[in-house]
C-alpha cells in the first residue's frame, strides 16, 4: 500500500515589524515565500494581512497545506492572546479570528517555541531528545522541544526563561533594571541587546548599540571587551540554571546577539562554575550552538507546528 504524501506546510512568523510566510515541502525545501510589513497597532489589519498571505500562498501552490503561525506571546486556555509585546494582540482571539477569516484550521504557537521546534526538527538540535532554544535579541525568551514536540505547560509558560531573575549575582550588578513585566532584574533586562547596551552606558557613559559595542570590542576597545565579558558571564549563569533544571542535550541560540561568535567558546568555559557538579570533575555535556536556520528558523518552526497539528 502506498502512503499518502505529507502535504506542504505553510509557516507564518508574525513579528513586530514584519510578517514572513514560507511554504515548505514535505522534505523541508522552500516552495514559496513572501514578507510584508506588520500593520502597527491595528488588530484587524494584522488579521487581514495574515489572511492575505495565506490566500497568496494558495494561489502560488494550489495543493493542500497545513498552516502554522508563530506569534509573540501565547494563548490562554480560553483562546485569548497574552504576554505579547505587540500589545494590540493581547486579549484577542487571534486563532479563532484567523480561522473564521480563512475558513480553514490552523495552529498558533509562541515564536520561541517555533524556534525550538525548527531546530529540533531539522536544525542544530536535530536528533536530540531535549532542545532548549533561547532568543537573545531585542528581547529574551526561550522555547523547549522534547522528543520533537513543543513543551507548553498548563499555563503556556514553558521556556519563559527571560522573566526569571539572573542567578548568582556578583558585585556591581545592582541596582537591577526594571522590566516591562513589572519585576526587576529579569534575565531579559541584562542579556538582551538593549540590556547589553544599557550596561555599557552605565559603566562607560558611552551610548552605543549592542552591535556597536561588539564592533568596538573587535577593534580592540578594552571597555567594550569588558562589557562583552560581563554579558557573557550573565548569559553563562542564566544558562547554567537552565541546565540544572532541565538538563537539555542542546542549547540553541537565536536572535541578533546569537551572531557573536565568542559566546559559543566563552559561555561553555564559564558555565561549569554554576552547573551542579560541573567543572573538571564532571564536565558539562550540554552543547551550545547557533541556530542552523538563522532568521528563517521561526517561520520554519511555525510550518512544522502546523504540520504536527494536522497529522
Amino acid at each position: 500500500m502506498t502512503s499518502t504524501p505529507a502535504p506542504h506546510a505553510l509557516g507564518i512568523d508574525l513579528g513586530g515589524t514584519k510578517i514572513e510566510a514560507r511554504l515548505l515541502g514535505a522534505d523541508g525545501a522552500e516552495v514559496w515565500r513572501e514578507r510584508i510589513a506588520t500593520p502597527q497597532g491595528d488588530y484587524g489589519a494584522i488579521v487581514a494581512a495574515i489572511a492575505g498571505l495565506v490566500r497568496r500562498a494558495q494561489a502560488a501552490s494550489p495543493g493542500a497545506f497545513t498552516i502554522g503561525i508563530g506569534t509573540p506571546g501565547s494563548l490562554t486556555p480560553a483562546g485569548l492572546m497574552k504576554n505579547s509585546n505587540s500589545t494590540c494582540l493581547n486579549g484577542r482571539a487571534l486563532q479563532r479570528d484567523l480561522q473564521a477569516a480563512l475558513q480553514s484550521p490552523l495552529r498558533l504557537e509562541n515564536d520561541a517555541n517555533c524556534l525550538a521546534l525548527s531546530e529540533a526538527t531539522d536544525g542544530a538540535g536535530a536528533g536530540a531528545d531535549v532542545v532548549f532554544a533561547a532568543i537573545i535579541g531585542t528581547g529574551t525568551g526561550a522555547g523547549i522541544a522534547v522528543h520533537g514536540r513543543v513543551l507548553r505547560g498548563p499555563n503556556g509558560l514553558a521556556g519563559e526563561w527571560g522573566h526569571n531573575p539572573l542567578p548568582w549575582a556578583v558585585a556591581g550588578e545592582d541596582p537591577q533594571p526594571d522590566c516591562y513585566c513589572g519585576q526587576r532584574g529579569c534575565i531579559e533586562t541584562l542579556v538582551s541587546g538593549p540590556g547589553l547596551a544599557r550596561d555599557h552606558e552605565r559603566i562607560t557613559g558611552q551610548v552605543l548599540t549592542a552591535e556597536q559595542v561588539a564592533q568596538a570590542a573587535a577593534a580592540g576597545d578594552a571597555t567594550a571587551q569588558a562589557t562583552l565579558e560581563r554579558h557573557t558571564s550573565r548569559l553563562a549563569r542564566a544558562l547554567a540554571a537552565v541546565i540544572n533544571l532541565l538538563d537539555p542535550d542542546v542549547i540553541v541560540l537565536g536572535g541578533g546577539l546569537s551572531q557573536m561568535d565568542h559566546l559559543y567558546r566563552r559561555v561553555p568555559e564559564l558555565w561549569g562554575r554554576w552547573v551542579f557538579a560541573g567543572g573538571q570533575r564532571d564536565p558539562v555535556r550540554t552543547r551550545l550552538v547557533p541556530s542552523r536556520h538563522g532568521d528563517a528558523s521561526g517561520v520554519r518552526g511555525a510550518a512544522w507546528v502546523g504540520r504536527q497539528a494536522g497529522s
